[in-house]
């Protein structure tokens, strides 16, 4: 059987690009198709697959700049040749979900979100668009709409990385999908550290994070805090934060294990379609103190792995971490949590999903 993997660009290594490295366990051989690939990315993490990219990547510096060529993102993977395939397995948080396979192959999507930017765009797309594109955006919003409703309809099979996200996919696409959670490496985390005084945020910063409200919180509490990662949103939040607040960058593999391990709490306070650095800071024995929606509701529990706030407020995430202090949280209870999410268990999973719907195909059923 001839398989082939699509991701949407290995421009930035996140989240989803780390479920993307388990899912390609399945099919060790299979080239991973995308529309854009930065050489940095694929040497650090993609070293050992098949990389190939779509005619984007003919474009001069075009890795650096992949949020400008939205409208081109349609054709780019329309224009995938992928029809020599028997299976395609597309990982998604925009557009791979759109490739175009032989009839009689089977394509099966994980999709970590619908496209936010076009369904949600005051919410993930309107704060980081300069004012003199905003015009543009909107007008290529419908036509983008349209197309991504139609590519959401082309898969045979999806597969959502969380129950929050199945009832997106439910509401926007009108599509039912199997849920199989995200995994964690819990091993990465084995190390018994001693906590820090610090907590932490770990996430790309972009508005809908909404990495201010802990910064806000810290700021107005004198607690230190710790902001790793970088995005659009950098320079804005650099400028609210007070003498307690650090920025710690882009941090790699090693850097950010040390940074979750010394934590003294995750904190995420925006809407996660999953929340897969909860379960990591879990993994490492440290809580979180997670935004009451979202992912964290399927990542968290409450009294073991982390506690919440209930409003999107910095007023009321400070009342969480000051609750926190008297909070105790037992590491075997932690880990064991985790043992749900684990990598083998992921890739079972996914893998008796995949076996099922060719079976299904091979009898016939649409």
């Amino acid at each position: 059987m001839r398989v082939a993997f699509v991701h949407d660009y290995l421009t930035q290594f996140g989240g989803a690009e780390r479920v993307l490295l388990e899912i390609l366990k399945l099919y060790p051989e299979a080239p991973l198709y995308t529309s854009l690939s930065d050489a940095a990315i694929v040497r650090d993490h993609f070293s050992h697959v098949d990389v190939r990219a779509s005619f984007l990547q003919r474009i001069p510096g075009a890795p650096s700049r992949f949020r400008s060529f939205l409208p081109l993102y349609p054709a780019a993977f329309e224009s995938l040749r992928l029809h020599d395939y028997d299976l395609v397995i597309s990982s998604t948080t925009a557009f791979a979900k759109g490739v175009r396979v032989a009839p009689h192959a089977v394509h099966v999507c994980y999709i970590n979100t619908p496209t936010r930017f076009l369904w949600y765009p005051e919410e993930y797309a309107s704060p980081i668009i300069p004012p003199l594109l905003r015009p543009f955006f909107r007008l290529c919003t419908p036509g983008l709409r349209l197309w991504d409703l139609a590519a959401a309809q082309r898969p045979h099979r999806l597969v959502s990385n969380s129950q929050h996200v199945a009832t997106r996919v439910r509401e926007i696409y009108r599509r039912s999908s199997d849920v199989v959670h995200c995994p964690v490496d819990a091993a990465e985390f084995s190390e018994t550290v001693e906590a820090g005084d610090s907590f932490l945020v770990m996430t790309r910063l972009l508005p809908y994070k909404r990495v201010q409200l802990a910064i806000e919180a810290c700021n107005a509490l004198a607690l230190p805090l710790i902001v790793a990662g970088t995005g659009p949103d950098e320079k804005r939040l650099q400028a609210l934060a007070g003498p307690t607040i650090s920025f710690a960058g882009q941090v790699d593999d090693a850097q950010r294990r040390r940074l979750i391990q010394r934590a003294r709490a995750l904190i995420v306070a925006g809407t996660e379609d999953f929340g897969l650095v909860s379960l990591e800071a879990a993994a490492a024995g440290r809580p979180t103190v997670a935004y009451r929606a979202g992912g964290a509701l399927e990542t968290v529990v409450e009294g073991e792995t982390g506690i919440f706030f209930d409003e999107p407020t910095s007023h009321s995430l400070a009342r969480a971490l000051q609750a926190l202090s008297a909070a105790a949280f037992d590491r075997a209870r932690m880990a064991a949590h985790v043992k749900r999410f684990s990598p083998d268990l992921f890739r079972a999973k996914l893998a008796a999903l995949i076996e099922q719907y060719l079976r299904e195909r091979q009898n016939g059923k649409p």
